[in-house]
């Protein structure tokens, strides 16, 4: 018994050598337990003020470090000279310093508050080496999806950039480095910045001293050291996540308290509201549908001279640009607000952006662009032409809540070109174009061009579709009775999806056949996909996979269905806004005082023409000239998708579309920064001519405040008024000489061909009798 004793005392106790690690007391641990258990039901079960209390003064917490990591310059990973190319192919050095998720831009080193260019967000690029033919290491910040890179900030809170004569892309950056060693670093520390976002809290979490300046308490920040281990990991037992708790509070009907903070709201978010002034929109008159018959029509005994006097200026295959109509023919509105009736049912588009199969998804574009035909005007008549500088606006409301805009601008005279803008980042999708139109005579018909395209990007899904426009050709001129149709084909292709629409406008034969029929396919690839026939003005039926269905069918139901359409009222448009610039004109077609109307329009066209000669060069006020393109882009156009979780509403102001936010480090407006290629600063060309002395003067900011006209403003008006006047003179002494040699010359070959015809005859009679 005492060996049995011995052997288990020898069996059970342990070795000398072997050392042992004593559990943790379950005193402690049933405590770190409790208080996990404590701090997961106050979470739940705590009021709803104190939970959004919470919630802000961890916001605000995140947001105070992010700040002073910004600021603070020990917080850089890296920072050098390296060569960045602009939009216009050209290389500028910029002083760029790498921060944790950041890639800020200087133009200096000394990198002062008026020197920051721009602000790189990292975690929306993807990083790739350049091939280059010249020395140094190239690579490229990208976003795949074509997205903005940009940040609304500087580091000091700036919302501008530095004035820069090569802007910078926006969905990408090229960036060169001197040497490949250097290149490498920099690629190194780009793929450590990439994943570098929750260094800047374990690295402000040792900053007491600034962070306690900021407003962190210090029960704050004992939570958050408490909720980490070593490694800046979560652990078991640790506070609910930023994530849980945007979850938790999303579906929070109250969204406005989320901005305050103890019952303050923020600076930022002052100014936003501040700027939230819309514009003075009132509903559209009711409108006008022509009946089926509209797309013909007789023209009046009184009207016929002045066609025959119309048809003496022009001749076959001649452009009608710079022909002068008679405004007898004449529909009482701009070209520029006709091109809007094709949006009366975007909320159709809107269907397409939550439509998951692509294939239904360009099916439900192409219903929305049929959508846009059946409306005519009473009667056959062409709107005005527009006036260079003219501009127009509308939107529509939706019932979902979301407003499409809709801001178009004549840009160009000769040749005449209108660029449009249409836009509900609520609704998911912009729309914009550029289009040139061209008139052709063909004896006993003609034909209105429509040249270029529009594109329709869904934003959430990144997707592009191109679209071209019919032509229209009226027909029956001279002989017969004046009809219009449309004609040519017009092909709906998204690039990504692969997808691609092709209707042909058909227009009628001599013999037999229907007016307005369409044809189509849908196809992927060579692959046809479906089939589509109907009439453009009526029903349009598609036959795919699934059989044949109703594709479009604008019933009485439809129309009446048609979007609210908001103008600007009158007396707040400004002079140049398409209603007001064209009122003395419609209101003598109104009355049918053509004689009125004729006289105001040739005004407008004089002053148009004296413009032209001045010699001063016109630059639109809302759309810029793509760099090396013949397309014109809207200045104010963000193609970001809309944040249900930030973005608040879209408005418009002054023919500016900015967006509302709740957070206040969002920015109302433009996401585009400085330095992108929609900025209205001087192309590369010009930074050559310009002379150094004349660049420190742009460069240097001038205050409006300190600025006084060298001129009295009255003055100026005076001289420009004489200036005018002066020229319509000129103008129109040039006119009458022009109009009386045209006259003799005119007169003398009708002479020439009566006096050849007669002795042609007589030779003729002469021959006969022999």
């Amino acid at each position: 018994m005492e060996r049995r004793k011995e052997r288990k005392l020898t069996i059970a106790s342990p070795p000398e050598e072997t050392t042992v690690v004593e559990p943790p007391a379950p005193k402690h641990r049933r405590a770190s337990l409790s208080v996990a258990y404590h701090r997961l039901l106050s979470f739940s079960s705590s009021p709803i003020k104190k939970q959004k209390k919470e919630y802000r003064d961890e916001k605000k917490r995140v947001n105070d470090e992010l700040i002073s990591a910004l600021r603070d310059p020990t917080v850089v990973v890296m920072a050098d000279t390296l060569k960045i190319r602009g939009a216009l192919k050209k290389w500028n050095r910029y002083y760029c310093v790498l921060k944790p998720g950041l890639l800020i831009l200087y133009k200096h080193k000394k990198a002062d508050r008026s020197d920051w260019v721009g602000t790189v967000l990292l975690n929306h690029c993807e990083l790739i080496e350049r091939p280059s033919k010249k020395d140094g290491f190239c690579f490229k910040l990208y976003h795949p999806m074509d997205m903005s890179i940009w940040g609304n900030r500087g580091p000091l809170g700036q919302s501008f950039g530095s004035f820069t004569l090569n802007p910078l892309n926006t969905s990408f950056l090229i960036c060169r480095a001197p040497s490949d060693q250097a290149g490498r670093c920099w690629m190194d520390g780009l793929e450590l910045s990439f994943k570098c976002t929750g260094l800047l809290k374990k690295t402000m979490n040792q900053l007491d001293g600034k962070n306690g300046e900021n407003g962190v308490n210090e029960e704050q920040r004992d939570e958050s050291r408490m909720s980490r281990d070593s490694d800046g990991d979560e652990v078991a037992g640790s506070t609910v996540s930023d994530t849980d708790a945007e979850k938790h509070f999303q579906d929070i009907a109250d969204a406005p308290d989320e901005d305050h903070d103890d019952g303050k709201m923020s600076e930022t978010s002052d100014t936003i509201r501040e700027s939230l002034i819309e514009s003075a929109w009132i509903m559209s008159p009711k409108e006008v549908f022509g009946n089926d018959g509209s797309l013909t029509e007789e023209v009046g005994e009184e009207n016929k001279s002045l066609i025959w006097t119309l048809l003496k200026q022009i001749r076959p295959g001649m452009d009608l640009s710079k022909v002068v109509l008679p405004t007898f023919i004449l529909e009482p509105r701009s070209f520029l607000e006709k091109l809007a009736d094709y949006y009366y049912h975007a909320d159709l588009i809107a269907e397409a952006v939550a439509e998951p199969d692509p294939f239904e998804r360009i099916v439900k574009i192409t219903k929305f662009f049929l959508s846009g035909f059946y409306k005519k005007p009473k009667g056959l008549k062409k709107p005005y032409n527009p006036i260079l500088g003219e501009t127009f606006r509308c939107k529509w409301e939706h019932p979902d809540g979301s407003t499409t805009f809709y801001i178009a601008e004549q840009v160009s005279h000769h040749p005449p070109v209108s660029s449009l803008f249409i836009t509900n980042r609520k609704a998911g999708f912009n729309i914009s174009g550029t289009i040139l139109a061209k008139s052709k005579y063909y004896g006993n018909s003609l034909s209105a061009i429509l040249a270029g395209k529009l594109k329709l990007t869904l934003l959430n899904l990144g997707e592009t579709y191109i679209v071209n426009l019919p032509y229209a050709n009226c027909k029956g001129i001279m002989i017969g009775t004046m009809t219009m149709e449309l004609g040519g084909e017009v092909v709906i292709e998204c690039e990504k999806t692969g997808y691609r629409t092709t209707l042909d406008f058909k227009l009628k034969p001599m013999l037999g056949g229907a007016y307005n029929q369409i044809e189509g396919s849908i196809k992927y690839g060579n692959d046809r996909l479906a089939s589509i026939e109907g009439a453009w003005d009526g029903v349009v039926r598609i036959k795919g996979p699934e059989g044949k269905k109703e594709l479009w069918n604008p019933t009485l139901d439809v129309i009446k269905s048609r979007l609210p359409r908001y103008e600007i009222s009158f007396e707040e448009q400004g002079e140049w806004e398409s209603a007001k610039l064209w009122s003395h004109v419609t209101d003598a077609i109104m009355n049918e005082d053509q004689y009125k109307a004729t006289e105001e329009k040739t005004a407008l066209e004089n002053d148009q023409r004296a413009r032209a000669k001045s010699g001063v060069p016109h630059e639109s006020k809302y759309f810029r000239k793509n760099y090396g393109g013949e397309e014109y882009e809207y200045i104010h156009a963000d193609y970001r998708p809309w944040d249900t979780n930030n973005d608040i509403k879209q408005f418009e102001n002054n023919y500016v579309v900015k967006t509302i936010s709740k957070h206040s480090k969002t920015k109302a407006g433009n996401s585009r920064p400085m330095g992108s290629d929609n900025t209205s600063e001087a192309s590369e060309s010009e930074e050559e001519i310009v002379e150094p002395e004349i660049v420190k003067k742009l460069m240097k900011p001038v205050s409006s405040a300190s600025f006084e006209p060298l001129v009295d403003e009255q003055t100026i008006k005076k001289l420009e008024h004489k200036f005018d006047v002066a020229l319509r003179r000129m103008e129109a002494n040039n006119e009458r000489q022009a109009s009386r040699t045209v006259q003799a010359i005119q007169s003398t070959l009708l002479f020439a061909f009566v006096v050849t015809s007669v002795v042609q005859s007589i030779f003729a009679f002469f021959m006969l009798r022999k």
